[in-house]
């Protein structure tokens, strides 16, 4: 069994701004953990440091080494010469592009929207295309920041399910500002104290 991925007492700081000081945090193994907080609260900082991407100040983050890691940043980062499908293949240990167009239908992608650059595409059409590269590999840790930005209510229903299916027997971190997307993937909630740091 893997151990859990912990914060424990992890101060992080930005010159001789605090973000957080002595932040303990657990993630749920094989479930859904959601942080939330206001801006500048230390949201994506948290989430920076499960990817290994950023490093504490003080006290540990542990549970991270054998994790196949996987992220929805609030940027989508894609490769926007290339299209959908081939963006999703890139994450791929086999690149199947059958397989590929399968995800992106079922995100909601329609099938015009596959082969085009995705520097073509709507701003909700290359979120679900991030998504979808995110969650279609085998990555065992999910990182989601702030994943529906962009998304409109009305089609969001198909994204969340989508999302759900995917996240089944993975450990996740979604970073969100509403209760709502919580309460959608039964996720644990914890409540950063507000922060008055920018970009954090």
């Amino acid at each position: 069994m893997k151990s859990p991925i912990a914060l424990r007492k992890v101060t992080r700081r930005y010159d001789d701004v605090v973000v957080f000081d002595k932040l303990t945090l657990e993630l749920d193994e094989e479930h859904v953990t959601a942080v939330m907080g206001s801006n500048g609260s230390g949201k994506t900082t948290i989430a920076r440091l499960v990817l290994g991407l950023d490093a504490a100040d003080g006290g540990t983050v542990s549970g991270l080494d054998g994790r196949r890691p996987a992220a929805v940043f609030q940027e989508n980062r894609l490769c926007d010469h290339l299209s959908a499908v081939n963006n999703v293949c890139l994450v791929l240990d086999h690149p199947d592009r059958a397989y590929a167009e399968e995800h992106l239908r079922r995100a909601g992608l329609p099938d015009e929207a596959m082969h085009r650059p995705v520097r073509t595409l709507s701003g909700g059409q290359r979120r679900r295309v991030a998504i979808v590269r995110a969650l279609a590999g085998d990555a065992d840790l999910v990182v989601m920041d702030e994943p529906f930005s962009g998304i409109d209510a009305d089609s969001k229903a198909d994204l969340v399910q989508y999302i759900r299916d995917r996240l089944r027997g993975r450990t996740a971190l979604l970073i969100t500002h509403d209760a709502r997307e919580a309460k959608q993937f039964g996720a644990r909630v914890v409540k950063l104290p507000a922060r008055a740091v920018p970009n954090s």
